[in-house]
């Protein structure tokens, strides 16, 4: 059970995410922004030895606001209000890292994961510059409930939404909205493109969206690539199921076409990329259900 301290930071956090809905679904998308939560529990700041600015270094900035164009145009979007480095729920639920501990972990936690060896586990022990966010090691009920009270609500309402979809459409399709660091800002890399589609290398969605998704950006003038150097997390592996009728996308957008990453205020790009993934958005819901009605007609 949560403590009066558990408490009083999930109190901040209520809603733990938000989902805003279209005044009629009319297309078969569901639009997802699980890194973009900027509401940091005081209690948590207080744990860190890191300041809040250097905290927001693994957010994804501003992610849902670069979206805004999907729910106006008939599609829901879910988005986080917690922090990705307070709970990430783009990993399995229980992807633990027993350094970050008091008290062993329980058998069914994933202590061995590449996401948890690098520190980026369910509870991050470090923010994505590599820098160690916590002054002590945490209880292990601190992660057990932040996982219940955040973690499983946000993805049950997920997958109610992609359930929702499915029914009404026939089939659903998730697109899972990111934001990746520039070159300049990671080390020992020269450059990154503009866009990174990630399908899991075609086993999570029917090759045409992530294509058209390809083909689109491109015509805009952006350098777009697939699958590298992000294939999609644990969101994209999960949800994209073809077979079931969920098909997963995940988009990892670089930072600096929109943000000064030092202060993390939104630089002159912003409105421009708005306005492009607002195009984006447009010809998707007017092009893609048709040509997957085709294909499925000639199959």
């Amino acid at each position: 059970m949560p403590t009066t301290e558990h408490e009083g930071i999930l109190s901040e956090l209520t809603p733990a995410f938000d989902v805003t809905r279209p005044d009629a679904h009319q297309v078969p998308f569901v639009f997802c922004s699980p890194h973009s939560g900027r509401v940091y529990p005081q209690h948590f700041i207080a744990q860190s030895k890191l300041d809040p600015l250097t905290l927001r270094r693994s957010e994804d900035c501003y992610v849902d606001e670069l979206f805004q164009a999907a729910p106006a145009l008939g599609a829901p979007l879910i988005a986080a209000r917690f922090p990705r480095a307070f709970l990430d729920v783009n990993r399995e639920p229980y992807e633990l890292d027993p350094a970050l501990f008091r008290e062993p972990l329980p058998e069914y936690a994933n202590a061995h994961s590449v996401r948890v060896t690098g520190g980026l586990g369910t509870i991050a022990r470090i923010v994505a510059d590599g820098e160690e966010i916590y002054r002590e090691p945490l209880s292990l009920n601190a992660a057990l409930t932040r996982i219940e009270s955040l973690y499983l609500p946000f993805h049950r309402a997920l997958a109610g939404l992609l359930d929702e979809t499915r029914e009404r459409f026939g089939y659903a399709i998730l697109i899972d909205c990111h934001s990746m660091p520039s070159a300049t800002m990671t080390k020992g890399i020269v450059s990154r493109p503009d866009i990174v589609i990630g399908d899991r290398f075609g086993a999570a969605c029917d090759n045409r969206i992530s294509h058209f998704i390809r083909d689109e950006m491109r015509s805009m003038g952006y350098d777009v690539q697939m699958n590298r150097p992000y294939a999609g997390g644990h969101i994209t592996e999960h949800y994209g199921r073809p077979a079931r009728g969920w098909h997963a996308v995940q988009l990892e957008i670089n930072r600096g076409l929109y943000l000064d990453e030092t202060s993390l205020e939104r630089n002159d790009g912003f409105t421009r990329l708005a306005e492009d993934l607002a195009a984006l958005v447009a010809a998707m819901f007017s092009d893609l259900p048709e040509r997957l009605a085709l294909r499925s007609a000639a199959e």
